[in-house]
């Protein structure tokens, strides 16, 4: 392996298309609760809107040589935009507005690696990278990563990177993570 990591420009988004959609294709393999709810959602649902409504995007991938094997994507958005109609999903609110200190969040969004390049590292330093970006906003003290019912792995990862479980959200759909100190 010769793995590198590169930052990818909101404009260049497409190179990583193939990934989301492989992403939400392994999210619904794994799901127990309303599996259906991911037949809406690919790349042009879920990447493209996100990316146009957060205040900033970081878009990290690794590669190995020229192929890109995973990415992490975070964002900066306003905490309304994860209220009502978020991405292809209907919730009233993904967290209690008045418990988060600012008017904007981070959260890690998306993130995926290719099945034969996991547990080698590699997710270790996507997710170190992507958390170095969102603190160094100084304005961001609440931090949140949305996990589908059905990935233990994504979420014992989480956890063992100090997020603590806050609570579900569209009966159980989603598990909201949270940073320490949020």
């Amino acid at each position: 392996m010769n793995i590198h990591y590169e930052v990818i420009s909101e404009e260049n988004i497409s190179c990583i298309q193939i990934l989301c959609n492989d992403l939400m294709a392994y999210q619904k393999s794994e799901a127990y609760i309303h599996p259906e709810l991911f037949d809406e959602m690919c790349f042009e649902t879920r990447m493209v809107p996100s990316v146009k409504s957060a205040k900033s995007n970081y878009i990290l991938v690794a590669k190995d040589d020229d192929e890109i094997v995973g990415y992490a994507y975070s964002t900066i958005a306003p905490k309304e935009t994860y209220s009502g109609d978020f991405a292809t999903l209907k919730c009233d609110s993904f967290f209690d507005f008045n418990s988060v200190k600012n008017d904007d969040v981070g959260c890690l969004s998306q993130f995926y690696l290719k099945e034969n390049y996991r547990n080698s590292g590699i997710g270790s330093i996507l997710f170190a990278k992507s958390m170095d970006w969102l603190n160094s906003f100084g304005s961001i003290a609440d931090l949140f990563i949305f996990v589908s019912n059905g990935n233990d792995n994504a979420l014992k990862f989480y956890q063992s990177k100090g997020f603590k479980i806050s609570h579900q959200i569209l009966d159980g759909f989603i598990t909201v993570l949270r940073n320490i100190d949020g």
